[in-house]
C-alpha cells in the first residue's frame, strides 16, 4: 500500500474517490497550539489507507489535504483537517512462462 501527492505514471484502475476529516477542540487556555495538527495528519492519513485497504486498492494517487480553524460563535475553536485521495488498484499481470 503506498500514498502519493502526485499522479502515477503506470497502467492503473480507478477504484474510487477517499475522504477522511479528523478535528480536536483548542483549549481556551493555550488558544495557538497548532503542533496539534500533526497528530490530525497523522490520523487522516491513517484513515485514507484503511479505507484503501478495506476496498482493495493497491494505493492512493493525488491526495491532498486542508487544514482549518473552525471558530463557532459560542464555543472555542476547533483544528480540523481534511484528507482525500483517488484509491487505484494495478491490473493483473501475466506470468510469462
Amino acid at each position: 500500500m503506498f500514498m502519493t501527492t502526485g499522479g502515477l505514471n503506470r497502467a492503473h484502475a480507478i477504484q474510487g474517490i477517499l475522504t477522511a476529516t479528523a478535528h480536536t477542540m483548542l483549549r481556551s487556555e493555550k488558544p495557538d497550539e497548532f503542533s496539534l495538527f500533526d497528530g490530525l495528519f497523522d490520523e487522516v492519513k491513517q484513515d485514507l489507507m484503511k479505507q484503501a485497504q478495506t476496498m482493495g486498492a493497491d494505493g492512493l494517487i493525488e491526495v491532498r489535504f486542508n487544514t482549518e480553524i473552525a471558530q463557532m460563535n459560542v464555543a472555542p475553536k476547533f483544528i480540523v483537517v481534511h484528507g482525500y485521495g483517488t484509491a487505484v488498484k494495478f491490473p493483473n499481470q501475466k506470468k510469462s512462462e
